[in-house]
């Protein structure tokens, strides 16, 4: 049970779902910060890997609602699915990732112990595998926005499922119709 009412089954709204509905007013610029970070066209960022570097930072916050909701929303658009998600959340160093994404996971992991811990290393090891600015910042701001929305999520106590497909049916409504429709 959420540590405060929200006025509402939790098992119908889990995880920040509940929090959402509670404060749609505060729902709103969050789902579009959402939907910006991890759904809008991007140069060279595809949907699923901005989708798990959400997941990576929700997995190494321990915030299993995110977690999971994001693992299952990266699979969902990455050619070889949950295979990879759970590669990468196991050990990003050997993941079938490309050295660029490998890189900006790293950044990522970073901003998660803390921001002044994106140390220019990284920055340039990033850059040194064709990394640019804009991945740069997307990828620190997916981050800091994901240990944020990780915060919201568990700080309030509330109830995330267990079961996988639950995850898998929210994919694709997002994948469908995005962070808006949420």
């Amino acid at each position: 049970m959420a540590h405060i009412d929200l006025g509402l089954d939790e098992k119908t709204h889990p995880g920040i779902n509940g929090p959402m509905l509670y404060r749609p007013e505060t729902a709103k610029p969050l789902n579009e910060l959402a939907e910006v970070l991890l759904r809008t066209p991007h140069p060279t960022l595809t949907p699923g890997e901005r989708e798990l570097i959400a997941a990576y930072v929700s997995g190494l916050n321990e915030c299993a609602f995110c977690c999971s909701s994001h693992s299952a929303f990266a699979a969902a658009q990455l050619p070889t699915g949950m295979e990879l998600v759970d590669q990468v959340r196991r050990d990003v160093s050997t993941a079938p990732v490309s050295d660029k994404l490998r890189a900006l996971l790293r950044i990522a992991a970073a901003v998660q112990r803390s921001g002044r811990e994106v140390t220019a290393d990284l920055v340039g090891a990033a850059r040194a595998e064709g990394a640019t600015d804009l991945e740069i910042h997307d990828t620190v701001l997916i981050a800091a926005a994901f240990c944020m929305y990780n915060r919201y999520v568990d700080g309030l106590g509330t109830w995330a499922p267990q079961d996988p497909e639950m995850y898998a049916r929210s994919a694709e409504q997002i994948v469908a119709h995005g962070y808006h429709a949420s």
